[in-house]
């Protein structure tokens, strides 16, 4: 897998190439199908693949107030469409120099130019340009003049279109059900352990804390039984995952995801690079008060871990 950054990084011995274009966030089922439609096309023409996406998103360009969280970060975007079957990404920085290019200033500069395209293959809904101007219908009429045939993909998931903002929706619900199987796998985030309040260890449940990126979509404020993996060692556990800012307790800054490997309170986990894989969301957020709080706080922690446990084992 490539990650193309420019044009200038698109090497002069690219002569051919079928072409899928997007955000590509979350890479999930609906991409899926189009990435599915484009590799055989490439197949077909013995062409590479390439994936032109967009760095950042088109919206945090255009209207940074509505910018949505992003479901994946471009390098782990490259590393799914890879796994899907993409051979280079072409990661266009977006700015608003190209959002004023018209339909025919892209297709020119991207698909001819850049890329020497045969094949396009987008969402059905896909649309690009200036105000949105171009969509499948214009790449199916622009083709033939410039070499490629183009095809639009519905992406149809049955009671619903599979998109990227369907899954934010059932992340801000704490549907991480619901968005593992829009995605295909499971939700997950990724992060550096840092140091926390150590109260967790306190309680006689230490967890790995690791800060939510603002820009990052995370299942909402609760309590979910997933799995806990080293990012360097590839060792997976169960965990019981919090996540949220812990409003028991006064002075918690910024949300984060705090995870307890079962049965487990000697892993030493600080500067570690991990991932946090999410299976069932168990609860909301509760703040205990009064004067009872800890134990009462120490009783639920038990049975989240006794619900974890008999979802994910350990």
């Amino acid at each position: 897998m490539t990650i193309w950054r420019s044009f200038d990084d698109v090497p002069p011995s690219l002569q051919a190439s079928a072409v899928t274009i997007g955000n590509f966030d979350g890479v999930h089922r609906g991409h899926r199908a189009v990435i599915s439609r484009a590799r055989a096309a490439a197949d077909r023409l013995d062409v590479p693949l390439v994936a032109v996406t967009f760095d950042p998103h088109p919206m945090a360009v255009l209207r940074p107030e509505h910018a949505p969280s992003m479901l994946t970060g471009l390098e782990e975007r490259a590393v799914l469409l890879g796994a899907v079957g993409v051979d280079h990404v072409l990661a266009l920085p977006f700015d608003l120099a190209m959002a004023q290019w018209s339909p025919q200033d892209f297709v020119d500069r991207v698909l001819v130019e850049a890329l020497h395209a045969r094949a396009v293959v987008v969402g059905a809904n896909f649309r690009f340009g200036s105000k949105a101007a171009g969509d499948v219908a214009f790449l199916r009429e622009a083709g033939p003049s410039s070499g490629f045939q183009a095809d639009g993909v519905e992406l149809d998931g049955g009671p619903q279109v599979w998109s990227s903002t369907y899954i934010r929706t059932c992340l801000a619900a704490g549907d991480v059900a619901g968005a593992a199987e829009a995605l295909g796998r499971p939700v997950t985030v990724q992060g550096v352990v840092v140091r926390g309040d150590r109260r967790g260890r306190e309680l006689g449940y230490p967890t790995a804390n690791v800060p939510t990126d603002a820009l990052t979509a995370a299942p909402a404020d609760g309590v979910y039984a997933g799995r806990l993996r080293r990012l360097d060692t590839g060792e997976t556990f169960p965990a019981a995952i919090s996540v949220g800012t812990n409003p028991t307790f006064e002075g918690v800054q910024g949300r984060r995801v705090e995870s307890y490997v079962l049965d487990r309170t000697d892993l030493d986990l600080y500067g570690v690079e991990i991932e946090v894989e999410f299976v069932e969301r168990l609860r909301g957020m509760v703040a205990f008060a009064g004067a009872d709080a800890l134990d009462a706080l120490k009783a639920q922690m038990a049975d989240d871990v006794e619900r974890t446990r008999g979802l994910v084992g350990g």
